[in-house]
């Protein structure tokens, strides 16, 4: 069992709540995770054809049949379930009744919102962080993680193949999942969106030309990109555009959950090919994002992260929202070495919002000790993780 930073605070919920929520993508250790935290309660899982049509069919009999404390995993198979659980929690407010688990959050997080408003804890469940994969937060460590990816299976069992295993992933997302959410009428145009949105990491999002790319209608693009999203593959990045005198970029930039799925998708079969490519940059990018997310997801923290753009270009990569209107900043680079220039876009976010809106500003990058970067206001560059790293800072 690898430790997960979120341990805690669902055990925490368990003794507070009669419901809790765990969600998140396939694979990121969602069923381990609930077994391991509650080894006394019965645990039952809707992907077994006969239980979820037991749960469908009678489904007060179902859980009737299996006592609380109980653990219902794959609850998107029969969400009308939670309609019940909702009857039962009324009948009977005991914290620690039952944990719930999903793998598609849309469909799932409806039927909670709808079901179990004030009633359920709701967690979401990333794949491994730098800091769960080891304590010591290296730059080898980011490396090996950002290549192997954080699906805790590839970090459990070390002689799997990476590239067979996170290839059967793909096949079985898409035939599983993918069939299960939405109609795709060809799945091979829908693998075709999987493989250029990879190709869209780190960038702005625009419907149109992804669906140019693909061969398909621009609505339906965005249905599918909404399937990764609600399973929880892809996450859009919201710009901040509180507007003073800039005229400021509206598009979201689009991140992968998991940077070694993204790798994997990109075409790469070697770490050594990454750093001499030119999808480098927008991979890093999408680690220092993707693991800031992980982070604060950990600590249970709505991940309240903007990037900001103008029309002109000055960008930041990302600003974590701290206190109304103040942030603290990242820059994201791939060189070891930076100077003042690597936070020229910080600069024209404190001119046009003033020095009060930037609290802290940090550049991730491939140094492996944290040190200061002479600029007009305070900056530090930062390793991602370890105990002067971005996340120990935030």
């Amino acid at each position: 069992m690898i430790a997960r930073l979120q341990a805690e605070a669902i055990k925490a919920a368990l003794a507070q709540f009669p419901v809790v929520v765990l969600t998140g993508a396939r694979q990121v250790g969602k069923t381990t995770l609930a077994r391991w935290l509650w080894p006394e309660a019965t645990y039952v899982t809707l992907d077994d054809p006969a239980d979820a049509a037991q749960a469908r069919l009678a489904p007060d009999n179902f859980l009737r049949a299996h006592p609380t404390p109980l653990i219902i995993d794959e609850i998107q198979y029969v969400p009308e379930l939670l309609r019940h659980i909702k009857m039962a929690v009324d009948r009977d407010r005991r914290p620690g009744r039952f944990l719930v688990t999903g793998s598609q959050a849309f469909g799932l997080m409806a039927g909670v919102s709808e079901s179990l408003a004030g009633r359920a804890a709701i967690f979401s469940l990333p794949p491994l962080g730098v800091s769960e994969v080891a304590a010591d937060g290296s730059t080898e460590t980011s490396d090996a993680l950002l290549w192997r990816s954080g699906f805790p299976e590839l970090w459990q069992r070390k002689d799997l193949d990476r590239d067979l295993w996170l290839g059967s992933y793909v096949a079985t997302y898409l035939e599983r999942d993918v069939r299960q959410v939405v109609n795709v009428g060809d799945l091979r145009d829908f693998d075709r969106l999987v493989r250029s949105t990879a190709l869209r990491a780190g960038q702005l999002l625009s419907y149109a030309d992804l669906a140019r790319d693909v061969g398909i209608a621009p609505n339906t693009a965005k249905r599918w990109l909404s399937v990764l999203e609600a399973s929880q593959q892809i996450f859009l990045l919201e710009p901040y555009h509180r507007q003073h005198r800039k005229r400021l970029i509206k598009a979201p930039k689009l991140y992968f959950a998991d940077t070694g799925l993204l790798c994997f998708l990109l075409g790469f079969r070697h770490p050594a090919d990454l750093p001499t490519h030119a999808l480098w940059g927008a991979v890093w990018e999408n680690f220092v994002v993707s693991e800031t997310r992980k982070h604060l997801l950990a600590a249970s923290q709505r991940p309240s992260m903007w990037f900001w753009r103008t029309a002109h270009g000055a960008e930041v990569d990302l600003l974590v929202e701290v206190a109304p209107s103040a942030f603290v900043v990242v820059e994201a680079k791939t060189a070891e070495r930076v100077d003042a220039r690597a936070v020229r876009g910080v600069g024209e976010l404190v001119e046009e919002y003033g020095a009060s809106a930037v609290r802290r500003a940090f550049v991730a990058c491939r140094t492996a000790r944290a040190y200061p970067i002479e600029a007009s206001f305070p900056a530090m560059a930062v390793p991602v993780a370890g105990p002067h790293g971005l996340l120990s800072e935030l």
